[in-house]
Parts: C-alpha cells; sequence; structure tokens
C-alpha cells in the first residue's frame, strides 16, 4: 500500500498501457488478467460514514459493482 499522506502523481501510482490482449469467453475472470485489476479490496480504505446502511448492488460480479460493493462496505 501507498502512503497516503505524501503527495504522489496519480498517473504514475497504476500499470500503463499498453496491455497484452487479454481474450476470455464472457464473464472473464479477473484473477486470469494481467495486470490484475485493482476493485479495492486491499487499496481502498473506507470512511465508514454509510455503517449500518444497506444497499442492493445490482451487477457485483463485474468490475465496477465489484468495486462499488467494496466501497460501500467500508
Amino acid at each position: 500500500m501507498t502512503n497516503r499522506f505524501t503527495l504522489q502523481d496519480p498517473r504514475k501510482q497504476y500499470p500503463q498501457p499498453p496491455f497484452p490482449r487479454q481474450p476470455q469467453p464472457v464473464p472473464g475472470i479477473a484473477s486470469k488478467m494481467d495486470p490484475v485489476p485493482d476493485h479495492g479490496e486491499t487499496s481502498y480504505v473506507g470512511s465508514g460514514r454509510l455503517s449500518g446502511r444497506r444497499a442492493l448492488i445490482t451487477g457485483g460480479d463485474s468490475g465496477i459493482g465489484r468495486a462499488a460493493a467494496i466501497a460501500f462496505a467500508r
């Protein structure tokens, strides 16, 4: 995990293209991708402002739905 308190260039924090082609049948499997997508499992730190609330998140098996579910849960 990077230091959250020092100024960082956001253009250099994440893997840069070009990525190799990664053909997969739909739905694809994130663990088979290179680089593996970051959905926030270890990198996202929530604020806790939504604790105790409920949400119905559709599309939790897709990349953005998975990231939204993780963000809401934290």
